[in-house]
């Protein structure tokens, strides 16, 4: 079983050689991301961001913690650290978490930066990429 599967825009399971599709279900966590990721977007405005979004037939998409979004980067890959096969337009760059820093919740806020794999936090006024997660009715 690959690790990815695509989902098409009715939220339907599509094949590995699909060339349009606007979700990904990971198949070990059940999770399914969105495939186009938000402007660059301030912690507060990329949670809101996300509960409007309308992708693959649903509505329920959220912030995903840190360790959801960290568990997607693949550090065997480079600038970007993922699976392009599945998201080719990952930018190498920062996305926001919806986890706050547990030492100044209200200032800073966990993000994962997908050029090596990493993730650090930083202060929740900056703007960083968002990629929307929900959980899996597969």
């Amino acid at each position: 079983m690959n690790k990815f599967t695509k989902i098409g825009a009715s939220g339907e399971k599509l094949t590995d050689d699909a060339a349009e599709w606007t979700a990904v279900l990971d198949n070990t966590t059940a999770l399914v991301w969105t495939v186009k990721e938000t402007a660059r977007l301030n912690w507060k405005k990329a949670a809101a961001a996300v509960k409007k979004l309308d992708t693959a037939g649903f509505t329920d998409w959220r912030l995903p913690t840190v360790e959801e979004l960290f568990m997607l980067a693949d550090r065997t890959k480079y600038s970007p650290a993922i699976d392009t096969a599945y998201f080719p337009d990952c930018k190498s760059d920062w996305y926001w978490t919806n986890t706050p820093l547990a030492s100044s919740p209200g200032v800073f806020a966990w993000g994962v930066l997908f050029n090596i794999g990493y993730a650090d936090w930083d202060y929740q006024v900056n703007g960083y990429f968002v990629r929307a997660v929900r959980a899996s009715q597969f």
